[in-house]
Order: C-alpha cells, then structure tokens, then sequence
C-alpha cells in the first residue's frame, strides 16, 4: 500500500489521521512484515493492506489509503 503521495508504507512509519498524529504502522500484509506483538498469524487473514495503531482511536485496517493519512517520519 502506498500513500497518497505515492511512498510505500512501511512498518514503524509514524502517521497521522486527521488530528491524531501518533500512529505507527504495525504491520503490513502487502510487504509481509510484522511488528512482534502483532504477529502475522493473527492478521493473514486479511489478506493485503496495513495496520496502523492509534492512540486516539485505536488499531485500524487500511486495504487503500485516505487522504486524512499522511506519513509524519520514515521508520529507521
């Protein structure tokens, strides 16, 4: 998946939707990467996207992305 400015997402990008900017993306099934306490026998099932948790509102998928969603710092 990709943002809308066309940067792929990556596990441990820090993101921000809407006013909440404290996302991480915490998997990604398109890339087949994980994060420890989000392993991928959990979450295969959903196939392709991302999982980004929020402090505000929480673990969301994302199968595309919004426009609200924009990265904030390139994970390391």
């Amino acid at each position: 998946m990709n943002y809308t400015d066309g940067k792929e997402v990556i596990v441990g990008d820090k993101v921000r939707l809407g006013d909440d900017d404290g996302g991480i993306v915490v998997c990604s099934i398109d890339r087949d990467e994980y994060k420890i306490n989000h392993p991928k026998d959990k979450w295969k099932y959903l196939e392709k996207g991302v999982l980004i948790e929020f402090p505000k509102f929480g673990l969301i998928h994302y199968e595309e992305s919004e426009e609200d969603l924009s990265l904030i710092k390139r994970s390391e």
